[in-house]
């Protein structure tokens, strides 16, 4: 395919598991009947971000993959005719759970799976307590319309990943995200962090000459620990196009569904103006895999 019409599903969470996926479900059908290829659900989107404290009750949240979860969505895949990129809190086995992508193909099969590589341990997000980091590597998902470059949220803020990606043939950079204010913040802190978070994910599809996806959930969510006042998810899901550019975008406080077109035909045009990738000095960055330089 060198046309795919995207749809991400930005969404406001609630404390009811099958309220979250019978919302996800309806977008879905939604987004389908109106052309939609490529579907993109935020970073779990079943539950309420339960991360906001550290509580063993939110291990029965985990589930296997494949899982009563993933059985729903690969039957919304197949009777819809679409790819899925959906995010589950997998159980692998007892005492170990990785916060997982998993794509659907247009038949319903899994295509493949990726599990969260960084994972953030940070004043409401303490996902370190929850989650294993990734052992998948940065490897893109081959579909039916092509290769996803697939990553998680705290993903999104690492160049390495991205670039790996696209090293290994990704066409569509994917980021399923969950992140948004403090409450308390200031208006101009919150200005800051959200360039922060667009420019850093338009840098990626510059970088690599790829269109990007993001999409985030949207609503106050309250922290069940009553230790902080919660957060203010910002929504704002967007689709970039391979110079960065946003092409559509979501938002900052209502749950909608939002659609572009993406050629992937630009990107090797794109790559052709600007050869980032023929100029890499690979000789150069053996010290990139070093957690410090040491000047000493």
């Amino acid at each position: 395919m060198n046309k795919v019409n995207a749809a991400l599903i930005q969404q406001r969470m609630h404390a009811d598991y099958e309220t979250n996926l019978r919302y996800s479900l309806e977008e879905i059908q939604t987004a389908a009947n109106s052309g939609a290829d490529l579907i993109v659900l935020c970073e779990l989107h079943s539950h309420l971000y339960f991360c906001q404290e550290e509580s063993t009750q939110y291990f029965s949240y985990a589930q296997s993959v494949p899982g009563p979860l993933t059985e729903r969505l690969a039957a919304a895949a197949k009777s819809n005719n679409v790819i899925i990129v959906s995010t589950v809190f997998e159980k692998r086995t007892e005492g170990l759970y990785h916060n997982t992508a998993v794509v659907f193909d247009k038949d319903g099969s899994i295509a493949g799976i990726y599990r969260k590589m960084h994972i953030p341990d940070d004043p409401g997000y303490y996902e370190k307590y929850y989650f294993t980091s990734g052992d998948l590597g940065f490897n893109p998902i081959e579909t039916s319309i092509g290769k996803l470059g697939v990553m998680v949220c705290w993903d999104q803020w690492f160049p390495e990943g991205a670039r790996l990606m696209a090293l290994a043939g990704a066409q569509i950079l994917i980021y399923p995200s969950a992140i948004g204010w403090d409450p308390r913040d200031s208006s101009e802190e919150k200005n800051r962090q959200l360039h922060a978070w667009q420019t850093i994910q338009q840098s990626h599809a510059i970088a690599n000459n790829l269109p990007l996806i993001c999409t985030n959930r949207v609503g106050h969510e309250q922290d069940p620990s009553n230790q902080s006042a919660g957060i203010n998810f910002w929504g704002q899901s967007f689709i970039t196009d391979t110079m960065g550019k946003i092409v559509s975008q979501a938002s900052s406080d209502e749950p909608e569904t939002i659609q572009a077109a993406i050629d992937l035909t630009e990107s090797e045009q794109t790559r052709q103006l600007w050869p980032y990738l023929r100029d890499r000095r690979i000789d150069a960055y053996g010290n990139i895999t070093k957690r410090f330089i040491d000047e000493t």
